[in-house]
């Protein structure tokens, strides 16, 4: 994969780092190629937070937690490639394949895949019970917080994924049901002991060193009984989100005739916001996608194959209690010259008519695929392609996040293929469809 981080472009899965910032591309660092038990699984950039005194030097400068095949959670520094910390998380009983931040910069959790028995033990009538193990850290500086597994006597035989976001632990199940959980409440009333990284333990007979191989990280958050619900709701693939002011949440109802529908209801009562019910009605190969704005307004960004809605909650005249949905403003994609005419003359005079109309997202009409927002500049950004040839064209163009005036347009001279590989392994989540549990 490659990726994007802050000036920085990841080459040969994190083995090669180039800086951007200079006025032209530098190599900071180059690894000699590692075996496939070396292989980097997952990474997430570190910044040190301000105004706090941190215990190493190196702890102020940008760093990269990276994650192997074999369980080792590594921090990299980000000029160089130097390991600065090493912690290995478990044997095989579990593979640990993601990253993601619970708070972003300060607390990071790192997820299993999911359990599988092997083929000949489920034959043998063996059951698995443990389907995810979740580890939990706080970071600059390093430390365990605590590891805790998600097994299905206690939250039922039909999870399919499981997350943590924003201090809520999130569950998800196959009939499309997604349920939330206070996951500081799950590890004060469920945690059996705290450790300390590089402390020596005695856990269930076994003395040893907590990070350090064999014995890597003690299960100590031990959930024995269903913690209480926050909330849940039932969406169509899980789709759900939460934001807003007051608080509103996303979701589609559980029918795949309602894809591409999305009902935005208070968080508070369930109550459906007025004109709540968004839906572009378009007709196209890839769907449009929702979400809310990640620059904290509380606005709602609705993306479609040629529209672009940005969206705001705001009370109902003379109701208090109730909210709306309104537009904020609107971008539309350049189809000026596109004429979708169901009979069409040819230069001979034949008529021709058409037995099909073009779906929105045709490849000769200019069709957004990116929106991105840059919360330094305040600015949204969007790529909007035409694949008319082989290669296809792209432009990109910089707006104003407060009104979505456009400020610049910059033609991509390379190839959209090229660029839709730089841009799908960015790591943001607000530049290309959310995941299905993004909170």
């Amino acid at each position: 994969p490659i990726a994007y981080e802050r000036g920085r472009i990841y080459l040969d899965n994190y083995g090669c780092c180039i800086s951007s910032i200079a006025q032209e591309p530098r190599i900071l660092y180059q690894k000699p190629k590692c075996s496939k038990s070396e292989k980097i699984e997952d990474a997430l950039l570190l910044e040190c937070p301000l105004g706090e005194m941190l215990p190493n030097p190196s702890d102020y400068k940008p760093s990269l937690i990276v994650l192997t095949v074999q369980n080792w959670l590594l921090r990299l520094s980000a000029d160089c490639g130097e390991i600065l910390e090493k912690v290995y998380l478990a044997g095989s009983c579990c593979k640990f394949r993601y990253l993601s931040w619970d708070t972003p910069q300060e607390v990071m959790v790192v997820k299993s895949a999911q359990n599988k028995l092997p083929a000949a033990a489920r034959q043998a009538g063996i059951q698995q019970s443990v389907l995810f193990h979740l580890a939990v850290f706080q970071v600059l500086p390093l430390s365990f917080i605590g590891m805790l597994e998600i097994n299905k006597k206690i939250f039922g035989n039909n999870v399919t994924d499981v997350a943590i976001s924003n201090g809520i632990l999130i569950v998800m199940y196959s009939m499309g049901l997604v349920r939330l959980y206070n996951f500081q409440a799950i590890s004060e009333q469920f945690m059996e002991q705290p450790f300390d990284l590089g402390c020596e333990f005695n856990w269930n007979g076994e003395v040893g060193v907590v990070g350090k191989y064999p014995f890597g990280l003690p299960c100590n958050i031990k959930i024995t009984d269903i913690p209480p619900l926050l909330f849940e709701a039932s969406s169509l693939e899980n789709a759900f989100q939460i934001g807003g002011f007051p608080w509103h949440y996303i979701i589609t109802p559980n029918k795949k005739k309602h894809r591409g529908v999305f009902y935005i209801c208070s968080l508070k009562d369930n109550a459906l916001a007025k004109n709540g019910i968004q839906d572009m009605k378009c007709c196209s190969l890839e769907p449009d996608w929702i979400y809310f704005h990640p620059d904290m307004s509380g606005r709602i960004i609705h993306v479609g194959p040629n529209l672009i809605k940005v969206l705001k909650l705001k009370e109902v005249e003379n109701n208090t209690d109730q909210t709306e949905i309104a537009e904020d403003f609107i971008i539309m994609a350049n189809r000026e010259n596109c004429v979708n005419s169901s009979v069409t003359v040819t230069s001979s005079g034949r008529v021709v008519k058409k037995r099909l109309n073009l779906l929105d997202d045709d490849p000769e009409q200019e069709t957004f695929k990116i929106v991105d927002y840059e919360d330094e500049l305040d600015l949204l950004s969007t790529v909007a392609v035409t694949e008319i040839g082989a290669d296809g064209r792209a432009h990109l163009d910089l707006r104003c996040n407060e009104h979505g005036i456009l400020l610049k347009s910059i033609p991509l001279l390379e190839s959209w293929d090229v660029v839709r590989k730089l841009c799908l392994f960015s790591g943001r989540a607000d530049c290309v469809p959310p995941h299905k549990f993004p909170v």
